[in-house]
C-alpha cells in the first residue's frame, strides 16, 4: 500500500522544515504552496537528498476549493493518506484581518473538509496555530465562540465582525482569533475523525526564527522583548517545531488526538507569570 504525505506552505520555514521529516516517513510527499517557484525548487532538493521518498510540488491557494478538490483526487490516485502538516498560512504584517481569518482559520477548515474521506486508519494531521491566543489569554464569550466553531459558514467574516466590532479589524486581533478558532477547530475535527481511527493535533509555535518570523519582529519591536523573555533566552528553529510534529504524526503519538502542542520556549509561561506577579 502506497503512503502518501502532504506538508503545505512548503517552499520555506517551518512547512519545509517539515516536509524534510516526511522523507523515510511516506512513499509520495506532495509539497504544497501558492509560489510555484519556491515549491519546485524545494520539491528538487528533497529529491535529491534521497530518503526513498517521491516528492511532488503541487501549486495551491490553501482557500481555493477546486484546487484542494485536486489535491484530493490526486491523493486517491496515488494511495493512502498518512500524515498531513498544515504549516501553510500568513502572519499580522501579511495581510488585511479578512485575509488573515480566511487563510489561517477558513483555509484550514476547508483543506480538512477536503482531506476528510480520505481520511482512515492510522491517517493523522497537524494544524499549525500559534501561541498569540494563549498569550493573549484569548477567551470569546460564547456567542463568539460559536461563531468561530463554523468558519465554513458563508457569513463568517461579518457575522464575526457584528459579534466584535471594530476591534477584529486589528490585523494582531484577527490572527489571535483566527489561531484560536484553529485550536477548536483541532478539537472538533477529532470527533469527526476518531470513528474511522485517524488523528489531529495543533502545535502552537513561539517566536521561530524563520523569514516570516523575521518580517514580524521587523515590524513590531515588542517580538525581541518576548525572546528575552523567554527562559531559554533564544527564538526557536523551525527544525525544532518539525520534530515535534513529526512525533504527532507518527505511531507512537498513537493516542494523541484533539489537543495542542505549545512550542515557544516557555515564553507564555513566563509572562503569565510576570502579570500575575510571580516572576
Amino acid at each position: 500500500m502506497t503512503t502518501v504525505g502532504i506538508a503545505t506552505g512548503a517552499g520555506r520555514g517551518m512547512g519545509l522544515a517539515c516536509a524534510r521529516r516526511f522523507t523515510g516517513m511516506v512513499d509520495t510527499l506532495l509539497l504544497v504552496d501558492r509560489d510555484e517557484a519556491t515549491v519546485a525548487a524545494a520539491a528538487e532538493d528533497l529529491s535529491a537528498s534521497g530518503g526513498g521518498t517521491a516528492v511532488e510540488p503541487f501549486v495551491l491557494d490553501i482557500t481555493d476549493r477546486d484546487g484542494l478538490a485536486r489535491l484530493a483526487a490526486r491523493v486517491s490516485e496515488l494511495g493512502t493518506l498518512r500524515a498531513v502538516a498544515h504549516a501553510a498560512g500568513i502572519s499580522p504584517t501579511m495581510a488585511d484581518w479578512r485575509r488573515i481569518l480566511t487563510v489561517d482559520l477558513v483555509g484550514t477548515a476547508l483543506l480538512a473538509e477536503a482531506l476528510r474521506p480520505l481520511a482512515t486508519a492510522g491517517t493523522a494531521m497537524v494544524c499549525f496555530a500559534s501561541m498569540a491566543p494563549v498569550l493573549a489569554r484569548t477567551r470569546p464569550d460564547p456567542a463568539v465562540a460559536a461563531i468561530l466553531d463554523a468558519p465554513l459558514h458563508e457569513r463568517f467574516l461579518d457575522r464575526l465582525h457584528e459579534a466584535l466590532g471594530p476591534a477584529i479589524e486589528d490585523p494582531g486581533a484577527a490572527y489571535a482569533f483566527a489561531k484560536h478558532g484553529v485550536h477548536r477547530f483541532v478539537q472538533q475535527e477529532a470527533t469527526r475523525l476518531g470513528p474511522v481511527g485517524a488523528r489531529v493535533c495543533s502545535v502552537s509555535p513561539g517566536i521561530i526564527d524563520t523569514p516570516q518570523g523575521r518580517q514580524e519582529a521587523a515590524n513590531h519591536p515588542s517580538m525581541d522583548r518576548l525572546v528575552q523573555q523567554t527562559p531559554l533566552g533564544r527564538a526557536g528553529r523551525p527544525e525544532e517545531v518539525a520534530a515535534v510534529v513529526a512525533f504527532l504524526l507518527s505511531a507512537e503519538a498513537g493516542f494523541l488526538t484533539g489537543t495542542d502542542i505549545l512550542i515557544d520556549g516557555g515564553v507564555c509561561a513566563a509572562v503569565h507569570r510576570q502579570a500575575t506577579g510571580n516572576g
